[in-house]
């Protein structure tokens, strides 16, 4: 079994500074090739963990494929620790999220071989892979969390399969895919064992990751419907469960369905198994209501995770420390749909606008916030 090891210097303008990416490749590249990343949110440790036990695993695997292993995605948001605090979501140079902006080579690809693709599906591919990977090395960047970016698109844009370790806040364990993917992504869905999928449709989201890798076939399917472009990457944003959910038996089970998924995929020989029979379901990103917090205060809840809640139930209140009277102390906060409590906020003192929790529903929700996935 071949295991390569490289390491990816990153510019940096800091005299005396210099950091690398690690990425370990596997396999006879006879097969589909993977792309699996963890934490590119530096702070989310439970994908790191997972990336280790999936290390262990794909080293006495028989890879016919390829696997290519990223077990750390930023080593900038790594060394973001301030006062004794990791931090790691957000570039501390721009203040860009490290998972949004990322380049969209849609145009450039487009513009190179758009009007010379035909009918051959597996011809296509191959040229638009070419076109992507020609487009990210004539891209010109000067600072470290572009350069980084990039150098992770580069790893990922001929991958059949991507995904983007991350955790949320205090979560059930969950996807993000493209709705043009689903049930493409299904099985992938029932071997983690998930307990939804959320759907997106251009959410206005700064193309995070997992968008970066499918928007370009999406793109020359829309301006070429005539041509034969199929969805060649199915690319999807992990959440494994919250911050806190760093076990080792969790991870070691997370990172088994992994590698039950690309058994079941030809990119890792070996019987996958039957798949699993699972009850999570798939659902609208547009109907999940993202609940503000109405005040300043400290956050009590009512649900806990898994609950399901009617439209208007109680999810929390919100205690004021400076009202002038404990009965007035309390500011309810309500559920603005029926569903599934997926995310909890970590924090106990919130301050008026920021995240209560998440409820997946099946119905588009009012007056939701521009950015279905926040920053």
């Amino acid at each position: 079994m071949s295991h390569r090891i490289e390491r990816i210097a990153l510019d940096c303008p800091l005299p005396g500074t210099q950091r690398e990416l690690l990425v370990h490749r596997f396999g006879r590249g006879e097969g589909p090739k993977a792309y699996v990343q963890a934490a590119i949110h530096a702070g989310e440790t439970p994908a790191l963990l997972v990336a280790h036990h999936l290390l262990a695993r794909l080293s006495d695997a028989d890879i016919p494929g390829e696997v290519v292993l990223v077990p750390f995605a930023n080593p900038v948001g790594l060394a973001q620790r301030i006062q004794g605090h990791h931090l790691g979501r957000h570039d501390l140079d721009s203040g860009v999220n490290f998972n949004r902006a990322m380049p969209d080579l849609s145009d450039a690809v487009d513009e190179a071989v758009g009007e010379g693709l035909g009918s051959d599906a597996r011809t296509n591919v191959a040229i638009v892979r070419e076109a992507m990977a020609e487009a990210l090395a004539g891209l010109r960047m000067a600072r470290e969390g572009s350069l980084l970016k990039a150098a992770l698109l580069g790893l990922a844009c001929d991958a059949d399969i991507v995904l983007d370790l991350h955790c949320a806040q205090r979560a059930l364990l969950h996807l993000f895919v493209d709705a043009a993917l689903w049930p493409q992504a299904a099985d992938l869905h029932a071997d983690l064992g998930c307990a939804l999928t959320l759907l997106e449709n251009g959410t206005g989201s700064g193309l995070a990751f997992d968008h970066a890798c499918t928007v370009v076939w999406r793109t020359l399917q829309e301006r070429h419907p005539g041509k034969a472009i199929p969805d060649a990457c199915l690319a999807a944003t992990v959440e494994l469960r919250g911050f806190a959910d760093v076990d080792d038996a969790a991870a070691a089970a997370d990172a088994a369905a992994i590698m039950r998924f690309l058994r079941r995929r030809g990119v890792v020989a070996g019987d996958p198994g039957p798949l699993p029979q699972h009850a999570g379901e798939a659902l609208p990103l547009e109907a999940v209501g993202f609940i503000e917090a109405p005040a300043t205060g400290i956050v009590t809840f009512r649900v806990a995770l898994g609950d399901v809640v009617a439209r208007g139930d109680v999810v929390a209140e919100i205690v004021d420390p400076a009202a002038p009277a404990a009965a007035d102390a309390r500011t309810l906060v309500f559920s603005p749909t029926a569903g599934l409590v997926h995310e909890l906020a970590d924090r106990r003192f919130l301050w008026q606008g920021d995240t209560v929790c998440h409820v997946a529903g099946r119905e588009p929700v009012a007056d939701q916030r521009a950015n279905l996935l926040g920053d």
